[in-house]
């Protein structure tokens, strides 16, 4: 009884002395996000907490602590009070998909059976297997997932990995600002553990028989864990968006923004008006002008659209 009631009266601060959670802990202190308190992430109850009193006066006690679904879902609402601009973003994107967009569309079931796998990408904090998602009528098991994201934040961020508040930068100079962030990494569903980005490597992709030249944005990694091609490693093949032919060594990121994945201003950061070819390349037959085209913008070739020969450049075209 001592015990429980020390549990319950020590409030927030009773996280620093919990053993369990000692090693989240030590590295919040070192992180990015070191100056906000648990609780400003974390929700507190005084009822949990005597729950988790009385789990360890039984011995039930976890292994090592974990995040459950429901409670990412709340954690991808606290996110958003700080990252204002990047919640909108995600939120306006493909990656704030629900599990019923996701899992409830019957044409998409029909062609491809609902399976385990499908966890390790939408879903990779749900406590279960996909029988425990779906019906057998194809319909959610619980009604609270419909609106709630398969992919919330800290599918490619980590809360606690070690780095600095963010800050003005110093030095403004293009090679010496910062490419990526210590907090991008991948959950791992299998290990319950976040995986660091520069950890996960770009895979060597093939065109036909010939290797693709290969951007050397280690970012792409995380993008390679769900955007995988099938064990040919031929581009485009499975999920794959390699980029080849005339856009073939360019990072993800050179086109895609990094929450929205908006595309709109991408063929302008790099282009003149004109092409070699000399026609305006947001005209092009291609699927940033039409998701319909034949041409998907990935792997389009000159050769695609000229299959009587290239046209030779013109003085007019290389400006």
């Amino acid at each position: 009884m001592t015990f429980l009631l020390a549990f319950v009266l020590l409030g927030p601060g009773v996280c620093e002395r919990c053993h369990e959670i000692q090693p989240q802990v030590e590295s919040w202190r070192t992180s990015t996000h070191r100056n906000i308190d648990c609780t400003e992430c974390h929700e507190y109850s005084t009822m949990k907490n005597i729950q988790r009193a009385i789990a360890h006066s039984k011995g039930e006690i976890p292994e090592r602590p974990h995040i459950g679904n429901k409670d990412v879902a709340a954690l991808v609402e606290r996110c958003g009070k700080c990252h204002q601009q990047q919640y909108a973003e995600w939120k306006a994107g493909p990656h704030s998909a629900t599990y019923a967009r996701i899992f409830t569309n019957a044409e998409h079931n029909r062609k491809r059976k609902p399976m385990d796998d499908c966890l390790r990408c939408h879903g990779m904090f749900f406590e279960g297997e996909i029988r425990d998602v779906l019906t057998p009528e194809g319909t959610l098991r619980e009604a609270s997932m419909n609106n709630a994201p398969t992919m919330p934040c800290m599918t490619c961020h980590t809360m606690h990995r070690f780095g600095e508040p963010s800050a003005k930068p110093a030095e403004r100079a293009g090679t010496r600002q910062r490419i990526t962030r210590p907090s991008l990494a991948l959950f791992d569903r299998r290990s319950r553990m976040s995986i660091a980005a520069d950890m996960l490597p770009v895979p060597a992709m093939l065109d036909g028989t010939r290797p693709v030249k290969m951007s050397p944005d280690a970012r792409q990694g995380l993008c390679y864990q769900c955007h995988a091609a099938l064990a040919t490693r031929i581009a485009f093949s499975g999920d794959d968006r390699t980029a080849s032919g005339v856009h073939e060594g360019l990072s993800c990121f050179a086109c895609h923004q990094g929450h929205q994945q908006n595309t709109r201003a991408s063929c302008a950061t790099c282009h003149p008006r004109l092409s070699n070819c000399g026609i305006d390349v947001e005209k092009m037959d291609t699927t940033f002008l039409n998701a319909k085209s034949r041409h998907n913008i990935h792997n389009v070739k000159c050769a695609d659209c000229h299959p009587s020969g290239i046209p030779r450049r013109t003085r007019s075209s290389i400006r």
